[in-house]
C-alpha cells in the first residue's frame, strides 16, 4: 500500500497546503457529480497552477503507484470526472487533479483565427474572449458558464453549434498534455496545416483524461456573426421536422446555427419548474424546433429570409405555426426555453438520459422505435426528448416519478436495461449510444457490448502502451 501521508505532503510542497484538500467536507463537491448520482472515494484534491506543477504532480503519484484523476469542471454525465467505477486489487483510491487554477487566455490571433487556454478556463470565458476580438468560438451548451475547456476536449463536447461549427474535436489544432509517465507533451501549434506524422492531438480528444491531462489548448476561432435571427416553428412529426430542416438547409445553407427538436412532454417540464417562462406559439404541438440562422454579413436579411420561407413549408403541410424572434430578449427566451432542460428534468423524476446519435434520416424511426421498445417494458415511464437534430444526436430520457423509481427493487439494474433498450434501437439504425457525452465509467458495459472486437482491441492496446500501469483515470471508459 502506498503511503499517502508522504504523498499528500510531497504534494502540498508543489502546490502549497491551501491547494490541496483533503478534509471530507472539503473534497466532497469534487468527488460526486453534480446531479448526485455517482460519487467515490479519493486521497485528496489537488490544484495546480500551471503545467510544471501539473507535471510534478503527475510523477509523483506515479512513483507513490497511487492513481489519477483528472478533473475539469465537473458538470459530466457518465461519471467521467467522479472517483466512480474504480477496482484496484489494493483498494488505492485516486488523486484528483483539478485544474480550475490554471485559467489564463493565453493568446488570441484574430488574424489567424486562433486562442489558446489553459485547460481550466470556462467556457464561457472563451466565448467571450473571442468576442473581444470580434470573433466567434463555435461550441456552446448549457453548462458553458461551469464547465472548462480541458473537460470539454476531453469529452470531444458537442452542443448545439455543432451543425454550423462541428464538435470539440473540430475546434482542436493543438494541445499541451501532461502524460502519464508526468512527461509535457507540447503540441500547441495553431497551424491549419501539418503533416508531419500522426496527428497525436486527436488520440487525446474524447479519450477522457485516460491518456493524459490537458492542460493547453490551441483553438480555431470564426468570424464573429454580424446578424441572426430566431424563430420557434412547431409540428405534428419528427417526420415533418426533417422535411423543414432539408428545406431550410436548401435555401439557408450554412446560415442555420442551429436546429433543436423538443417534444411537448419536454416542454411541459421545463415549463413546470421554470413558471416565468412562456412558450412562444402552439403550445399543444407534439413537437418543436428552435431554429437559428446568423450571417457574418451585416445587411443579410434574416428575418426576410424566414418571413418567405416559413409560409412556404406550411404549405407543403409540415409547419403548424412558427413565431420569429422580434428583438434580442425574445431570442435569449427562446434559449432559455432550451437550456431550462437539464435543470428542470433534474427536478421532475428520474431521469435516465441516453446521448445516441442515428443518420439524420432516421431519427423519425428510431423515436418510434425506441418509444415503443421502451414503454412496452416500462409503461410507468414518460419520454421526453431534445435533440441537436441537424447532426443526428438525441437526448432520449426515459423517465420515471420519483415515487415509482423509489418503488422499483433493483435500480440499477433498470436503469441499464432502459438504456439497452435505447442503445439496441440506436444500433438498428447504425447509430452510436454515446454521441457527445462519452462512455465514462456508467457505459463501460455498453461499449463492450455493441463496440466491434477489433475496435477494444485497438483501444486497449493504445491505453496500454501509453499509461501500462493503468494509473490515468482507471475505471473509465475501458477496464
Amino acid at each position: 500500500m502506498p503511503d499517502t501521508a508522504m504523498l499528500l505532503n510531497e504534494l502540498r510542497g508543489i502546490v502549497g497546503t491551501d491547494h490541496v484538500l483533503t478534509d471530507a467536507a472539503d473534497i466532497h463537491p469534487y468527488t460526486e457529480d453534480w446531479r448526485g448520482r455517482y460519487r467515490g472515494q479519493v486521497h485528496g484534491v489537488a490544484f495546480p497552477a500551471n503545467t510544471e506543477q501539473t507535471s510534478a504532480l503527475v510523477s509523483a503519484c506515479v512513483r507513490a503507484s497511487v492513481p489519477v484523476l483528472p478533473q475539469g469542471g465537473h458538470t459530466g454525465l457518465v461519471g467521467g470526472g467522479t472517483p466512480v467505477g474504480t477496482s484496484f486489487a489494493d483498494g488505492t483510491a485516486p488523486v484528483i487533479i483539478n485544474l480550475r487554477r490554471m485559467n489564463r487566455i493565453r493568446d488570441v490571433d484574430s488574424v489567424g483565427n486562433t486562442l489558446i487556454a489553459e485547460a481550466g478556463c470556462i467556457l464561457q470565458t472563451i466565448q467571450e474572449a473571442a468576442a473581444q476580438h470580434d470573433r466567434l468560438y463555435g461550441v456552446t451548451f448549457g453548462a458553458q458558464g461551469s464547465c472548462q475547456i480541458g473537460g470539454n476536449v476531453s469529452t470531444n463536447a458537442g452542443g448545439t453549434g455543432v451543425l454550423k461549427y462541428g464538435s470539440t474535436r473540430d475546434q482542436v489544432l493543438g494541445l499541451e498534455v501532461v502524460l502519464p509517465d508526468g512527461r509535457v507533451w507540447n503540441g500547441l501549434r495553431t497551424l491549419r496545416k501539418d503533416n508531419t506524422g500522426y496527428a497525436l492531438r486527436h488520440l487525446f480528444v474524447g479519450a477522457e483524461g485516460t491518456l493524459g491531462i490537458v492542460t493547453a489548448v490551441a483553438l480555431r476561432l470564426h468570424p464573429k456573426p454580424a446578424v441572426m435571427a430566431a424563430a420557434w416553428l412547431t409540428m405534428d412529426s419528427v417526420d415533418h421536422a426533417q422535411q423543414c430542416l432539408a428545406a431550410l438547409q436548401s435555401i439557408a445553407g450554412d446560415r442555420i446555427a442551429a436546429f433543436e427538436l423538443l417534444n411537448q412532454e419536454q416542454l411541459r417540464t421545463v415549463l413546470a419548474h421554470f413558471p416565468e417562462a412562456r412558450l412562444p406559439t402552439d403550445p399543444e404541438a407534439p413537437y418543436a424546433v428552435l431554429l437559428e440562422l446568423s450571417d457574418t454579413y451585416a445587411q443579410a436579411n434574416l428575418d426576410g429570409m424566414l418571413e418567405d420561407v416559413l409560409p412556404q413549408l406550411s404549405e407543403k403541410g409540415w409547419l403548424r405555426d412558427a413565431a420569429i424572434a422580434g428583438s434580442l430578449a425574445q431570442r435569449h427566451a427562446f434559449w432559455h426555453l432550451r437550456h431550462g432542460i437539464s435543470e428542470a428534468n433534474r427536478k421532475a423524476g428520474m431521469g435516465l438520459s441516453t446521448d445516441v446519435a442515428v443518420p439524420v434520416r432516421d431519427l423519425a424511426a428510431f423515436i418510434e422505435t425506441a418509444s415503443r421498445a421502451v414503454t412496452a417494458r416500462y409503461p410507468q415511464a414518460t419520454i421526453v426528448l431534445v435533440s441537436h437534430m441537424g447532426d443526428g444526436n438525441v437526448h432520449f430520457i426515459p423517465r420515471f416519478s420519483f415515487d415509482d423509481w423509489n418503488a422499483l427493487p433493483h435500480q440499477a439494474e433498470t436503469a441499464d436495461a432502459v438504456r439497452a433498450l435505447v442503445h439496441d434501437a440506436a444500433s438498428q439504425f447504425n447509430g452510436t449510444f454515446s454521441a457527445e457525452h462519452g462512455v465514462g465509467s456508467v457505459l463501460i458495459d455498453e461499449l463492450e457490448r455493441l463496440r466491434p472486437p477489433l475496435e477494444l482491441e485497438l483501444m486497449q492496446r493504445l491505453r496500454n502502451a501509453w499509461d501500462p500501469a493503468r494509473l490515468f483515470n482507471p475505471g473509465k471508459v475501458l477496464r
